[in-house]
């Protein structure tokens, strides 16, 4: 038996002493936070009129909660292999705080219940695609982790699905300026991952994770398609302006967001370090949330 197997068996034979903490750690809250305020720009920005208060309460209620419960399965599903990794070892399953099967239902009701709001209080196309959101995490993206370097840029559509379902929610179809905001998510998030992949390329590693990271030794591969994909994000942050969603004032804001984020992204590309990963890591955790805010500090004031 592997050392992983005895972690995973002694993990589930434990006394669970979990906390509240435990149970939000397994929803993934910077996830869950960033999914709801993506939600918020996709609403606010599809609106055509005023906002209908109610409806965004049961948007921002129903899609954070099934992608919570997406994270919560997640975790069950990959608990052996947090198990052998450093850095997730010491999450509630593998740790033994919560038992597998706990987890497993947990995630199962926080799916339900969302797909529950969201289908007949929203509609159901926003429904579709939150479940479809957490299909493609658990069932396409989570097991290419093992596969293929290339799941990084297949896990960016259901991180950016969110946004999506907030505009479907307000407007009950799809639209351009959706697909946009839907675009700036799915290139914020290959500079923001393999800053993280670079930084515990090793770990990764160790759980068998097909990381361009882990393959790429000297980040010339990594290093492009950061400052590739940043660009195509910055691209994208500006066309709400040009399709006439957004003011010339949110223009001067999101392209002065974006050649902040650029700078950590440029060293990197000059210097391959830990170092510069993390500062990479740190502008991409803080970019999106200032950019989505101000789209809807944006249409709200305008």
């Amino acid at each position: 038996m592997s050392k992983t197997q005895s972690i995973a068996i002694e993990s589930a034979n434990q006394v669970e002493s979990a906390t509240w903490k435990d149970w939000l750690m397994l929803t993934k809250p910077e996830i869950t936070f960033l999914v709801t305020i993506s939600a918020l720009a996709g609403f606010v920005l599809g609106s055509t009129g005023p906002i209908d208060g109610w409806l965004l309460f049961w948007a921002l209620l129903g899609i954070p909660m099934t992608s919570a419960g997406g994270c919560a399965l997640n975790h069950y599903l990959e608990r052996t292999i947090d198990a052998s990794m450093k850095r997730t070892a010491n999450r509630p399953i593998p740790g033994g705080r919560i038992s597998a099967e706990k987890a497993k239902w947990f995630g199962f009701l926080l799916v339900g219940g969302g797909l529950g709001i969201l289908c007949p209080l929203t509609n159901p196309l926003t429904g579709v695609l939150a479940g479809l959101t957490v299909v493609l995490y658990l069932f396409v993206y989570t097991p290419l982790k093992r596969k293929t370097s290339w799941n990084t840029l297949v896990g960016t559509i259901p991180g950016a699905l969110p946004v999506l379902g907030g505009w479907t929610a307000a407007s009950g179809s799809l639209g351009l300026g959706g697909w946009v905001l839907f675009g700036v998510l799915v290139c914020w998030q290959m500079p923001h991952f393999f800053s993280l992949a670079w930084m515990y390329r090793l770990d990764y590693e160790k759980g068998g994770f097909r990381m361009l990271t882990v393959e790429d030794e000297n980040g010339d591969r990594t290093a492009r398609q950061m400052t590739g994909y940043s660009i195509g994000m910055i691209a994208f942050s500006a066309a709400p302006v040009v399709l006439g969603l957004s003011s010339k004032i949110y223009l001067v804001g999101a392209l002065a967001l974006g050649v902040w984020f650029m700078v950590p992204v440029l060293r990197f590309q000059l210097t391959r370090s830990v170092y510069h990963a993390r500062r990479v890591l740190k502008a991409s955790v803080l970019y999106v949330p200032l950019l989505l805010l101000a789209i809807v500090a944006d249409r709200l004031i305008g």
